[in-house]
């Protein structure tokens, strides 16, 4: 059974997932604004080019890592960005990162998932974006966020996950950032896992 996260709202994998994981997929969406009258049956739809990261971040968050459209695969392998999608109004994942979570660095303690317009668009020109994990060894979904602020931002952390003692937590986040690339929005990323260690978020 799918749980529906609200920001902020965190989840033990393991515990939802009812077995200890291996290996996950995150799988991300969205949909251009729609047009309406004249101007939408002229224009139709922007091409959007949204753009779904990786970010591995050690415990005290340094970025070890980056996995995104244009460097698919982590150096040790373990993390595969599974291609994109220029939008229009297709339905579906737009994007999924698949992790072997057993094969994961013993440093690595943080895993950041991000967009970013790389096309330029704003959030206000984006809707319908959502994140969903899933264990692919059965094909159930566990987790999904949908992400319901607009605005002015060309970048969102859309969710986390945590590695402790008792496995992976996956927390929701929807927190705004900026930029283009994955390269703008990792100093945001790591100021959300900071918080997160020190217990201020």
């Amino acid at each position: 059974m799918t749980v529906t996260l609200s920001k902020n709202e965190s989840i033990s994998l393991e515990k939802t997932a009812a077995a200890t994981l291996s290996h996950i997929n995150m799988g991300i969406g969205w949909n251009p604004v729609k047009r309406w009258g004249i101007l939408g049956i002229l224009l139709g739809h922007d091409d959007i080019d949204i753009n779904a990261s990786c970010l591995v971040l050690d415990s005290t968050g340094d970025l070890l890592d980056a996995i995104w459209i244009w460097r698919r695969t982590s150096r040790d392998g373990c993390i595969e960005h599974r291609g994109g999608n220029l939008r229009r109004a297709a339905t579906g994942d737009d994007e999924t990162i698949s992790v072997e979570l057993s094969r994961l660095p013993a440093g690595a303690q943080y895993l950041v998932f991000t967009i970013s317009s790389f096309s330029g668009q704003t959030f206000t020109h984006i809707e319908n974006a959502y994140c969903r994990l899933v264990n692919p060894s059965n094909d159930t979904e566990l987790a999904h966020f949908n992400l319901s602020e607009k605005g002015h931002h060309t970048g969102v952390i859309m969710a986390y996950m945590k590695r402790n003692t008792a496995g992976w937590e996956l927390t929701a986040l929807g927190a705004a950032g900026s930029g283009k690339r994955f390269e703008d929005i990792v100093r945001d990323a790591q100021r959300v896992c900071q918080q997160v260690s020190s217990g201020a978020a």
